[in-house]
């Protein structure tokens, strides 16, 4: 069965720095592409970041773009996303998802939603 359980969310300072991660079941994370997700309060929900079975460099939207991290860890079947310098504008739902239609150098777009994490909240405040 696939899962995606997904932990590292909470509060953080503006600046501050948070990991959170997308442990996979039923599929190895070399395998297939994941995606990155957020959704904040009132607002749709935005594709962040996205790491494919076939390329080494993730891609990242500009608004995280030199803050966020993408990884993954084969060995534990683990999708990271580390966050930097977090702004008053991160706080959000966030979600790891897959499978993707695609993800490339250029963007990536959403599959069918077949498997997401649960969502942990990130909280930027002081």
């Amino acid at each position: 069965q696939v899962q995606l359980v997904e932990s590292g969310g909470g509060l953080v300072q503006p600046g501050g720095s948070r990991r959170l991660s997308c442990a996979a079941s039923g599929f190895n994370v070399t395998d297939y592409d994941i995606g990155w997700f957020r959704q904040a309060p009132g607002k749709e929900r935005e594709g962040i970041s996205c790491i494919s079975s076939t390329r080494s460099s993730p891609f990242y939207v500009d608004s995280v773009k030199g803050r966020f991290t993408t990884s993954r860890d084969s060995t534990k079947n683990i999708i990271y996303l580390q966050m930097n310098s977090l702004k008053p504008e991160d706080p959000a739902v966030y979600y790891c998802a897959t499978p993707l239609y695609y993800c490339t150098a250029y963007g990536f777009k959403p599959g069918s939603g077949d498997y997401w994490g649960q969502g942990p909240q990130v909280t930027v405040s002081s």
